[in-house]
């Protein structure tokens, strides 16, 4: 099968394209013909060696998230499976090939009526979204932040916080970006690269931080008593470092996002029945064939992608 490797720890070059064994699914495992793979922002930080949470070892095949059809099935494996349109994970690495193996207890069936890369889209993102908003406690009526609103996983909670009765402000960086926002339901949009962009968007209630910095402490600013801030991104390259006194003092709470299993397979599951429903549309900002994968991780990394970028296999 083809495949892309990573070859060394390094900039966008080291993923280089070339073929690989096909793999076989074990005991409880299944065979994916990958029609998609999933690129996140945490992955360009795989690569580069930066991030020890999920640290590979070259040379690998980088990967998690993928979309397909299953081929084959490992023993213990239902064989209903065989032939079904499924998303999953596939345990961080191996998702930029052409086949992939899964844990089956994994997979997500995708419903009718959604297409395979839309529902790829929602994979990583759209649990995250949900598992956010969850964890924010969210109510009609209240005022919320959204950061990187343009991206993966911030367009899918300006829609998520829309659907809950909130009034939405979209943080992002250029009319681009801004204006996408907008079309996706945001009461307001402002620019986080203009000076005093905090008073233009105003007091909130509730901050999803999707960039951090200086832009994350700004955002905290507009907390005020009851107010929540959860963060799930790092797209400044380092975290808001809100301390803990400061919010307390606030009447602010930081809250950390439950991405519990059951958490995350119940997102999963409500992104996907959203989108069928037609009421959640992720944005596929950019497809790279499997081969480009190195130009795919460079157009992250310059911050110039809008929502969801995607392998097409």
């Amino acid at each position: 099968m083809r495949a892309v490797w990573l070859t060394e720890f390094g900039g966008p070059e080291v993923l280089v394209a070339g073929d690989a064994p096909d793999p076989v699914p074990g005991d409880g495992q299944v065979l994916i013909q990958v029609a998609y793979a999933n690129i996140t922002f945490v992955e360009t930080q795989v690569r580069a060696g930066t991030m020890d949470m999920f640290k590979l070892e070259p040379p690998a095949i980088p990967g998690n998230g993928v979309g397909g059809v299953v081929r084959a099935v490992g023993a213990g494996v239902d064989q209903a499976w065989l032939g079904k349109r499924v998303i999953t994970s596939v345990g961080g690495s191996g998702g930029y090939a052409e086949l992939a193996v899964a844990a089956a207890e994994g997979l997500y069936e995708v419903p009718g009526g959604v297409e395979l890369d839309v529902a790829v889209a929602l994979l990583a993102d759209g649990r995250t979204a949900a598992v956010l908003l969850r964890t924010a406690g969210v109510r009609a009526g209240e005022r919320v932040l959204v950061e990187a609103a343009a991206g993966g996983v911030g367009s899918l909670l300006v829609q998520l916080a829309k659907a809950a009765g909130a009034s939405v402000v979209a943080a992002a960086g250029g009319e681009r970006k801004l204006e996408l926002a907008r079309e996706l339901g945001a009461d307001a949009a402002v620019d986080y690269r203009e000076p005093g962009w905090s008073k233009a968007a105003g007091p909130v209630d509730v901050v999803f931080d999707g960039v951090g910095g200086a832009v994350g402490r700004e955002a905290f600013g507009l907390l005020g008593e009851g107010g929540r801030m959860l963060s799930y991104g790092l797209a400044s390259g380092e975290a808001a470092g809100v301390p803990e006194e400061d919010a307390k003092a606030r009447g602010v709470s930081l809250v950390q996002p439950q991405y519990t299993p059951r958490f995350m397979r119940e997102g999963t599951e409500h992104v996907l029945a959203e989108a069928a429903a037609g009421r959640l549309r992720p944005v596929i900002g950019q497809r790279f064939p499997l081969e480009r994968a190195a130009d795919a991780h460079a157009a992250i990394e310059t911050r110039g992608t809008v929502g969801k970028t995607l392998l097409e296999v």
